[in-house]
Formats: C-alpha cells, structure tokens, sequence
C-alpha cells in the first residue's frame, strides 16, 4: 500500500519520530514518499546515515521555487478546476482583511499545490501529517484541492494554545481520522469537536525501539564524582532549562557534586549561558549542543538521571528513549506525561514550575541508589509494555490498512 508524508522539515532533529516511523512502515510493506516544506535542519556532514539516504529521496517543496509554484497552480487549474477554485476561496476567506494572513494563506494554498503535483507523479491518494500546525494546514488545502484522504497526528499540546490560528476544528472536521499520541490529545479534540467527529479520534502512542536504545549497564559511580544529570530537547522557553539551571545551582549550595549536561539548540542558548555564568555553574553546565541519533545513546549512557522540566509538552520520545535506557527519570506532572509515567513508580513528577520540588525530586536521585535502581528498571518496563516502537507502528499501520483506499 502506498502512503504520502508531508513534513515541515524532514529529517530533523526535534522531530526524529517522523523518520522512525516512515522506515518502520516500509518495513511492514508500505511504500511511503515524504515531501517536506522546508530543507533539511543541519549540513550533509552533520546528518546519519539514514537521515542522508532520506534526504536524497524527499521532495522538497521550497526548492523549486517561483517556477515550481506557478507551474503547480496551472496544473492543479487544469486537473482540479473545482478544487482549485475552492482553494481559492479557502485562502481568501482564511486570510481575511488582514494583509499578513492572507499572504500566509496563500502561501500554504501554494505550498498544497506543489505537494498536490508531487503526489500526483507518485501515484499516492492519502497523505497523513505529524503535529496539528502548519504542515497540517498545508495538507488540508491538500484535501480540499484534490479530495485525497488525508490524516493527522495530534501531539500538543502548542495547538491547543491557539485552536483557531491553527485551525483545528476544521481539521478533525476535513481530516479522515486523527491520531492522537496520548488521551489528553484526544481529550482535548473532543473538547473542541462536535460529538459526531468523536469516532475518528483514535489514540495510537509513539515509541521507540528498545532494541536500538537497550538498557545500559548500571554505571559504577566513583566515590566524590559528579551526580550527572542529562537533558535532552529544544532549548526553548517550553523545556524550562532556565528553571534547571536554579535547581543544579540549589543542590550545589546543598553541597552536592552535581554536573548538567544539556543537548539541544535553540532560541534560549545565549539566556541559558548568561543564567549559569550568573548563577556561577559554568563549571557543572555543559552544553552540548544539537547532537544526531547515531551519537545520542553515548551520551544517554553516561547519565546518573534524565531531566525533563517542561511546562508544555506531548509525550516526549526523550523521555521513552531515557527510560528504554534504564535511566531514573525526573520530569513534570503535566499534560500526557503521566500516562508515561506514574510517580514514584517509573520516574518522578513534579509539578511545573515548582522549583523547590524539582530540587527535592532531583535530590533524592543523588542521595537514593536504591531509589535510582528501582526507577530505572521499572521505567524501561514501562516502555517496553506501552511504548514499543515497532509494535505501535504495526498497530498504526493496522490503522492505516483499514482507513487508506
């Protein structure tokens, strides 16, 4: 069976889930073109082997340019009379008196007919799309030019913030069915969806594969070495990094050795290096920067304890990737998370933007082996019952089967 993907950037690091799954799905048979909007996030060089291998075989919408997009439009006016009038008015009516919004309506309406040419060349009648923002939006004038199938992964929770700019309810209205990745996702549609679209919801989790991140060894801590605490994502303000940084310096003043080690690029590096030098942590901060998939479980590997403070959030992968590790995991009690884990149970949570509890919380993982053990144990037990990877793509794939002509 034959699916088409359509990303806003692919590969990527923040969105490693999407290229796991396309590979898992052809695993299973599927053949599975991807178009993203935007380029690749990183140089040749810097990308893996399959993000490589990926990125030679994606279309890649803004590449083609002026000439690709008006050749779209007299292709789509030709084969789609109808749906490209209707797309006209979509744009027209979403971008209404305002000049920006109408440019960036017309923008996607464009974009859609360049994908809608792609897909056409392939051969593919279903499109489906991860996250509920632009990609998405892009893939209903998809729908509405051609009548393909289209479907949507939901994570959230930044859609949820802002349901009308992102069009959400237009989007489980048009869309064939929407994956959520947790029950808040799905709880949060059906908030906003008339009972009658209730049906189409359908939670389908995310994973990783925990053959690929197995769990390390429990590593031999030498007596007076640094307590290393990791941290994985985005640096953006919804991580809560800031927020971190306060608690390595607290359990410093407590007198603890402790090291963070802080993976990830993004608008709050320069904030986050003034916050340690203000702080006077430079010395137990260590930022590391955007780092690959083939480079990650080195760094995993080293961690005493994972943390995760956010204050907006889906499920992370990290945090599953973390725990597949056999890796004590410290993050907040916030949106789907505690469908991932259950407090004292497989990790634990703490309320966002406590700091106090964050430091007790990340405290007792310094000054708890036993607790440290017995959380990362039961943590990659967690995954390994509800958040394998190959098995949720089958499932998804099950899906799929059922709902894709």
């Amino acid at each position: 069976m034959k699916i088409a993907y359509l990303s806003s950037q692919y590969p990527c690091l923040s969105m490693t889930f999407v290229l796991r799954e396309v590979l898992h799905l052809r695993g299973l048979g599927w053949q599975v073109g991807v178009a993203s909007i935007n380029g690749v996030d990183r140089p040749p060089e810097r990308l893996t082997e399959d993000e490589r291998r990926e990125a030679a075989a994606t279309y890649y919408v803004k590449q083609h340019g002026v000439p690709g997009a008006l050749r779209a439009h007299l292709q789509a006016a030709f084969k789609h009379p109808a749906g490209y009038l209707a797309g006209w008015r979509q744009a027209l009516r979403l971008g209404g008196f305002s000049p920006r919004g109408l440019l960036m309506h017309l923008a996607y309406f464009t974009e859609a007919l360049m994908v809608t040419t792609w897909m056409a060349r392939g051969g593919y009648r279903h499109l489906h799309v991860h996250l509920g923002q632009q990609a998405s939006t892009v893939g209903l004038y998809v729908k509405w030019v051609t009548g393909c199938g289209l479907s949507i992964t939901i994570h959230g929770p930044i859609e949820f913030y802002n349901v009308e700019q992102h069009l959400l309810r237009q989007k489980v209205a048009d869309a064939d069915f929407i994956v959520c990745i947790s029950h808040f996702a799905r709880s949060q549609l059906m908030m906003l969806s008339p009972h009658a679209h209730w049906a189409k919801l359908l939670v389908c989790r995310l994973g990783v594969d925990p053959a690929r991140f197995a769990a390390r060894p429990v590593p031999v801590r030498v007596s007076g070495a640094p307590f290393q605490i990791l941290c994985v994502g985005r640096l953006t303000p919804e991580k809560g990094q800031h927020l971190l940084l306060e608690a390595v310096a607290r359990l410093k003043g407590l007198g603890l050795a402790v090291h963070l080690r802080l993976v990830g690029a993004g608008a709050d590096d320069a904030t986050l290096k003034a916050l340690a030098a203000r702080l006077d942590i430079v010395d137990a901060v260590a930022f590391l920067g955007g780092v690959n998939q083939d480079a990650i479980r080195a760094i995993y590997a080293q961690a005493d304890c994972f943390c995760l403070p956010s204050f907006a959030e889906g499920i992370p992968v990290v945090l599953m990737e973390a725990m597949a590790m056999q890796i004590p995991c410290v993050t907040t009690h916030i949106t789907g998370v505690p469908e991932l884990i259950e407090h004292g149970e497989h990790g634990l949570l703490v309320p966002p933007a406590d700091l106090d509890a964050l430091v007790q919380a990340l405290r007792s993982l310094v000054e708890q082996p036993q607790l440290c053990d017995r959380l990362a144990r039961a943590g990659r037990a967690r995954v390994l019952a509800d958040y394998d990877l190959p098995r949720n793509v089958s499932v998804f794939a099950k899906l799929l089967g059922e709902r894709v002509a």
